[in-house]
């Protein structure tokens, strides 16, 4: 099972906590508009195949555009045995109004 958090609940945890990584599936494309920073960047259609590629020791946060997309990742990744997986409600769209307005909207 997975948590669905607030993008500034996740910048919240992940000051508290250092060890949160976080999980970027939208499309190259669209990360080239609007980025964050220290984020593994694995497209949905990729997951299967490089979900190794993220620790499933430490927690993890998955976003997208508008949460669809990470929920599907974040209940494959605690059906795959991560200790902590959380959704980012709302996205990247969210966390452009509610962490950095500077971010494009798209």
């Amino acid at each position: 099972m997975y948590e669905d958090i607030s993008p500034a609940e996740f910048v919240a945890q992940r000051e508290a906590d250092e060890s949160w990584q976080l999980l970027d599936v939208r499309e190259p494309w669209e990360i080239d508009i609007a980025s964050l920073p220290q984020c593994v960047a694995i497209p949905l259609a990729e997951i299967l195949s490089r979900h190794r590629e993220i620790n499933a020791d430490k927690p993890v946060a998955v976003i997208c555009h508008s949460g669809g997309r990470s929920a599907k990742v974040a209940t494959f990744l605690a059906g795959q045995g991560f200790s902590r997986v959380a959704n980012i409600a709302g996205g990247i769209d969210a966390w452009a109004e509610e962490v950095d307005n500077s971010l494009p909207r798209y």
